[in-house]
């Protein structure tokens, strides 16, 4: 399976992140652990919400709609 996974900051809770992986959990550990440069500053995380599918493709076009103008209010309105 294809994650698309919204993390919200503990510590700093407007700070949201979306991404993309293939095992949710080890990411949310990596993101934790600070080995990603784009969040390592707002640790802790805990994911908000996550979407699975079997087709990577389109895993990665949600993951992008999120990442834009109109997918960041879809998901202000709907998945924080």
């Amino acid at each position: 399976m294809y994650y698309v996974y919204l993390l919200k900051s503990v510590n700093h809770p407007k700070e949201t992140y979306v991404g993309f992986t293939e095992n949710l959990k080890q990411r949310l550990s990596d993101h934790n652990k600070g080995f990603s440069l784009h969040t390592k500053k707002f640790m802790p995380w805990e994911v908000v919400s996550y979407h699975a599918f079997q087709d990577e493709q389109k895993a990665k076009e949600f993951e992008y709609y999120l990442k834009s103008g109109s997918g960041r209010a879809f998901a202000n309105k709907r998945l924080w």
